[in-house]
C-alpha cells in the first residue's frame, strides 16, 4: 500500500487540501464535545439564559465548519480515489503491451483482465472512501484521547489501557484477511475467465450442446470463489464483533466510574458528558477502524497482484545501444542453425538446427505437417521470442541488437485467423499506419480487392464492424487485413495460412489482393493451397522442427517423398 503513495504524489495540492479538510473536520468534531461541556454546565447547570445562547451559538458555527470541511474533504478525497486508479490502469496497460507473448501464455489473459478491471475496481473504491473513512477515525481516535486527558486525565487511563487489547486482534486478523483477499481475487479471476472463454465460443458451445457441462464448471468455480470470500468474511466479522464490544464496554466502564465521581462531587456533570462523548467518538473510531481494516487489507492484496504486473519484467528487451537497421530496408532474412523452445513446452524443441536463407524480393513457402514449426519460425521472426540458440539476422542486424519496434515496423503479418478491432473499416486498415492519409487508405483497400464489399457497407469505410469484425465474412476479414499490411508497406511479409480456411470465392479475392501485395517485397508464406506454393521462388519443407528439404515444386515433388505425399494429400486438392 505504501507504493500508492507514488501515484498519490503528483496530486500533493488536492491531497493537501483533502488533508486540511480532514484535519478542520476532525478538530470540529472534537470541539462539538466542549461545546457540550458548555452547554451543561454554563447552561442547564447554571441556569443562565445568555451563556445557554452562547453556548449553542458556538456549536452551531463549528457544526457549520464541520459541514463545509466534510464536503471538501469527501470531494478531494473521492477525486484523488477516481484519479490514482485511473493512472494505475493506464500504468498497468502500458506495461502489458510491452510484454511478450510468453507472459500471457503463462498468465492466462483472462487473469489479467481481471488484474485491470476488478483490482482496480477496489483500489479505487478504498482510496476513494474507505481510506479517508481510516484517515478521519484515526485522526478522531488520536484526538480524543487528548481530549479524554484533558478532560479528566485521571479517567483517560483506563481508555488508553483498553486501546491495545482493542488494536491488537486487528492486526492479527487483518494478516488472514489479507490473504484471504488475496486468494479470493484469483479465484475471481478464475470465474471471469472461464465466463470469458465460454462466451467468446458461445457457438462452439452450443453447437455441441455444451451447456450443462459449462453451467456446472462455472457453477463450482463461483461456489469455490463463494467459499473463500465467506471466510475472509468471518474473519471480518468476528473482528468487529470483538472490536465493539470491547470498545462500548470499556464506554460503559467509564461511565460508571464517572457517574460516581459526579454524584461524590469531584466531577461536574458537563465535564463527564464531555468525556462521555470523547469516550463515545473513541469506541466508535475505532469500530470503524476494525471495520474498514479489512478492506484495507484486501485492498492491499488487489494492489500487490496489481503491482505484480508492473514489476513484470519482459523476456524481449531492446538493447541498451541498439544497432541501426540499414536504410533502405532489403527484406533479407537469415537463420542460422537456429534452435527453439517454447517457455511453456521445453520438451521437444520447437525448432533443431534450422539453416534458412532468404533473398531480397524472394518469396519463400514453408509447408510441413501441423506441429512441425512452421509459425514457430513467424514468432521468431517478429521477435516475440528469442532463439535459445544459433541466431536469426534482419538484412544483416541480428534480432537480438535491434530495437523490437524498429525491427517489429519492417514487417507485416497476415495471419490465418486475421485479428480486427473493434472499430470502423477505416480504423482497422489504418492499423497498419496510424498516420495514412485518406487517398493511401483508399488505395490500400483498392489493392485489397476490399472496394467490392465496403461499397456495399452502410457507411462504407465509416462502418462499424463490431467486435473482432464479426460483421463481416471471413473472406471479408482477411482482404481487410491484406489492406492494413499494404498500407504498412513491409520491407518482409509474413503469410500465416492466409487462405487456408476460406471457401473458393473468397480464395479468389483474397489471392488477387495478396499478388499484389506479395509483389517486388520479401514474403515468408505458411501454406497449404497448391497456387501459393507453386509461385513460390523456393519452398521448405519442415518437419518435426527441422527443414529437411528446399528447392521447387517441382523439385520437390522427386527428390522428397513428404512434400509429394502432402501435395498428394493437400495441394492436389487446393
Amino acid at each position: 500500500m505504501l507504493r500508492l503513495a507514488g501515484y498519490i504524489r503528483p496530486y500533493w495540492r488536492q491531497a493537501l487540501i483533502a488533508g486540511t479538510a480532514l484535519i478542520v473536520a476532525a478538530g470540529s468534531v472534537l470541539a462539538i464535545g466542549q461545546g457540550l461541556r458548555m452547554v451543561i454546565d454554563q447552561g442547564f447547570t447554571g441556569g443562565t439564559g445568555a451563556a445557554l445562547d452562547r453556548a449553542l451559538l458556538m456549536t452551531g458555527v463549528v457544526v457549520l465548519v464541520l459541514s463545509v470541511a466534510s464536503a471538501l474533504r469527501f470531494y478531494w478525497v473521492m477525486w484523488i480515489g477516481e484519479r490514482v486508479a485511473a493512472d494505475l490502469r493506464r500504468d498497468v496497460f502500458a506495461r502489458l503491451l510491452d510484454l511478450d507473448p510468453g507472459f500471457y501464455l503463462r498468465n492466462g489473459v483472462g487473469e489479467i483482465q481481471s488484474r485491470m478491471t476488478t483490482d482496480t475496481a477496489l483500489l479505487q473504491s478504498v482510496l476513494g472512501s474507505t481510506f479517508s473513512m481510516a484517515l478521519r477515525n484515526a485522526l478522531l481516535l488520536m484526538g480524543t484521547l487528548v481530549m479524554l486527558v484533558v478532560t479528566q486525565p485521571a479517567l483517560s487511563a483506563l481508555v488508553v489501557i483498553g486501546i491495545p487489547v482493542v488494536v491488537a486482534p486487528m492486526l492479527i486478523v487483518g494478516r488472514r484477511v489479507r490473504r484471504l483477499s488475496r486468494l479470493s481475487q484469483d479465484r475471481i479471476a478464475d470465474v471471469g475467465s472461464y465466463a470469458g472463454e465460454t462466451l467468446g465460443g458461445i457457438e462452439t458451445v452450443q453447437a455441441f450442446v455444451h451447456e450443462p457441462v459449462d453451467r456446472q464448471v462455472f457453477d463450482h468455480r463461483v461456489e469455490d470463489a463463494f467459499a473463500i470470500a465467506v471466510r475472509r468474511i468471518r474473519q471480518r466479522a468476528g473482528l468487529n464483533a470483538v472490536a465493539l464490544l470491547l470498545a462500548f464496554s470499556g464506554v460503559a466502564f467509564v461511565l460508571w466510574r464517572g457517574g460516581n465521581a459526579v454524584i461524590a462531587g469531584a466531577m461536574s456533570a458537563g465535564e463527564l458528558s464531555a468525556f462521555i462523548f470523547y469516550a463515545v467518538l473513541a469506541a466508535g473510531a475505532v469500530g470503524v477502524l476494525s471495520e474498514v481494516a479489512g478492506e484495507l487489507f484486501r485492498a492491499s492484496g488487489a494492489a500487490e497482484r496489481l503491482f505484480e504486473l508492473l514489476d513484470a519484467v519482459a523476456a524481449i528487451q531492446p538493447p541498451a545501444k541498439p544497432v541501426m537497421l540499414p536504410d533502405p530496408a532489403r527484406g533479407e532474412v537469415q537463420l542460422q542453425s537456429v534452435g527453439f523452445c517454447y517457455p511453456t513446452r521445453p520438451e521437444p524443441p520447437a525448432l533443431t538446427g534450422v539453416d534458412l536463407s532468404v533473398n531480397a524480393g524472394e518469396t519463400v513457402a514453408l509447408v510441413g505437417p501441423s506441429g512441425a514449426g512452421k509459425s514457430t519460425l513467424i514468432s521468431l521472426l517478429l521477435r516475440f521470442y528469442d532463439p535459445t540458440s544459433g541466431r536469426i539476422t534482419l538484412d544483416g542486424v541480428d534480432l537480438r541488437d535491434a530495437d523490437p519496434s524498429a525491427l517489429r515496423r519492417r514487417m507485416a503479418l497476415v495471419a490465418q485467423e486475421p485479428v480486427l478491432f473493434t472499430g470502423t473499416v477505416a480504423d482497422n486498415i489504418r492499423f497498419g499506419d496510424p498516420s495514412a492519409d485518406a487517398e493511401r487508405l483508399e488505395a490500400a483497400a483498392v489493392s485489397a480487392n476490399c472496394r467490392e464489399f465496403v461499397d456495399a457497407l452502410p457507411q462504407g469505410m465509416a462502418t462499424h464492424i463490431g467486435s473482432g469484425g464479426v460483421q463481416l465474412s471471413g473472406g471479408q476479414r482477411q482482404r481487410v487485413a491484406i489492406a492494413r499490411a499494404i498500407l504498412r508497406n513491409p520491407a518482409l511479409l509474413l503469410l500465416d495460412e492466409a487462405t487456408s480456411s476460406l471457401d473458393a470465392e473468397s480464395e479468389r479475392h483474397v489471392q488477387v489482393a495478396l499478388t499484389r501485395l506479395m509483389a517486388q517485397r520479401t514474403s515468408i508464406v505458411i501454406a497449404h493451397r497448391l497456387a501459393t506454393v507453386r509461385n513460390a521462388d523456393r519452398i521448405a519443407v519442415l518437419e518435426r522442427g527441422r527443414i529437411r528439404a528446399i528447392g521447387t515444386h517441382d523439385q520437390l515433388l522427386e527428390t522428397d517423398r513428404l512434400y509429394a505425399h502432402l501435395a498428394a494429400l493437400q495441394f492436389t486438392q487446393g
